[in-house]
């Protein structure tokens, strides 16, 4: 499987902050509605959290730090009134969303799986809406609140309106891939979609912790209530499991009737899939009953069938979005100065995604790594060529012998060094040679060679030199 490149090579030096879930045991049984309809097992699921600097993290929204790491024992002890935290109970199943809120519970409405059945040309699919509005969240998915902290400046603009707001980015090295020890080519690092729903904001500098984690998608005196469509990304965008394809090239014929029972309600094969391509997935925006007709792959690019209201085309943000350079590249979400804002982040395995599949059970392993940043252009963008992304000194190799000696008497002749760095070159004729050697007098003396980078790397060597 062609797979997408998921990171420049350049180092992104503004992500300071680290938070990882480091080899959480996460027992997944998915079954892929999208075409495979076998059981994928995930054994094990790794996550890396990044930010920059101004931007500081919180599970409980009183400790704060640049680094947080989260594990599903840590959300188990993570203790505030009404939190959602949940590290997906039994397992993970297929779900699909189109990023709504629900204002009432300040949740994301997702769809399960009620019916999947073999149609004439492909599955007719029913859905059925999950019931999160009691006071924990089902399982089959990871969800936990992430607050964050916006420094900039000392102005809070309590009123809602995404103009006065900053724009945050999707780091350029964020990136969902089968983890070493698992297995890949089955489609499911694909299938894997994160979720960002901001609840609600306050102000940084006047707020408790109390009312903190209590923000949700009401307003009232301290909380501004947000509750927007959730920002979900889709890693991977463009690569695909061959097998997947092969399997919808297979079964998938143009729809033009109404009945998906009917095989006279389909034609001739759809239009091949191939890998490479960026192809839309047709998420689940409502229940789905037999009577609605609705067949996994109704939509312009599959069936061409485009009477199906209940799926909906929806827009990801894409790796092909994440790794748009210079002005091209988008914002990712937008947050108020000053201010402290709940985002519910949620992974789940989106069933609609073309890749959804696999023929066996199989032990898996997926991280799962994303990070914020303030920077809308990383330094290649603009032709910087300056300090910042300079960490390493300078090598300097010194000509002659080391140590070296003489006779009382004779002339000490200075041979030297040479000084390379990676990323100015040839910076010889940089380095300071400091120290002195009395050729008339026994005793061992040392000498010191110095160069420093333009990026202020200092490299130092020192020359023994014995005087007998």
């Amino acid at each position: 499987m062609t797979k997408l490149s998921r990171r420049r090579k350049n180092k992104i030096r503004n992500l300071v902050v680290t938070s990882a879930l480091m080899a959480m045991l996460l027992s997944i049984s998915t079954f892929a509605w999208f075409i495979g309809m076998r059981t994928v097992n995930v054994s094990s699921f790794d996550v890396e959290i990044a930010s920059t600097e101004s931007l500081l993290l919180s599970l409980d929204g009183e400790k704060w730090s640049t680094t947080v790491n989260i594990a599903k024992e840590i959300l188990d002890e993570v203790s505030y009134e009404n939190h959602r935290n949940s590290w997906g109970g039994a397992g993970l199943i297929p779900l699909s969303t189109v990023g709504e809120m629900d204002p009432s519970t300040s949740r994301l409405k997702l769809f399960e799986k009620a019916s999947l059945t073999a149609s004439p040309g492909g599955y007719r699919l029913l859905a059925s809406q999950v019931d999160n509005s009691t006071d924990y969240e089902k399982d089959g998915y990871v969800v936990f609140d992430l607050f964050i902290k916006n420094h900039s400046g000392n102005q809070y603009i309590q009123a809602l309106n995404p103009l006065d707001e900053e724009a945050i980015y999707l780091a350029d090295d964020s990136y969902v891939d089968v983890a070493a020890g698992g297995v890949p080519g089955t489609g499911i690092e694909n299938s894997v979609r994160v979720a960002f729903a901001q609840i609600g904001r306050v102000n940084a500098k006047k707020s408790t912790p109390t009312e903190i984690t209590g923000i949700s998608c009401a307003d009232d005196s301290v909380v501004t209530g947000i509750c927007r469509n959730a920002q979900i990304w889709e890693p991977n965008d463009t690569a695909h499991e061959m097998n997947a394809i092969k399997w919808y090239n297979k079964s998938c014929k143009v729809r033009t009737g109404e009945d998906v029972r009917d095989p006279e309600s389909f034609g001739l094969p759809c239009p091949e899939l191939s890998d490479g391509v960026y192809y839309p997935t047709y998420a689940v925006a409502e229940p789905i009953s037999s009577s609605d007709n609705v067949d996994v792959y109704d939509g312009a690019e599959y069936n061409t069938y485009t009477q199906t209201t209940k799926l909906q085309k929806f827009s990801y943000f894409t790796d092909t979005d994440k790794l748009m350079s210079g002005e091209k590249r988008p914002e990712f979400m937008t947050l108020a100065p000053n201010s402290v804002t709940k985002v519910r982040i949620y992974i789940y395995i989106e069933g609609q995604d073309v890749d959804n599949y696999d023929l066996a059970s199989i032990g898996r392993k997926i991280t799962v790594k994303f990070g914020f940043t303030k920077d809308r252009f990383v330094p290649e963008d603009i032709d910087y060529d300056g300090p910042s992304l300079d960490e390493i000194a300078p090598e300097i190799s010194l000509r002659g012998e080391n140590p070296m000696t003489i006779n009382v008497g004779d002339e000490y002749v200075e041979l030297g060094a040479t000084a390379i760095d990676d990323i100015d070159g040839d910076i010889t004729e940089k380095i300071i040679i400091s120290g002195e050697v009395d050729a008339e007098t026994a005793g061992t003396y040392t000498v010191t060679y110095t160069v420093t980078d333009r990026a202020g790397n200092v490299a130092e060597e020192t020359r023994t030199v014995n005087v007998e």
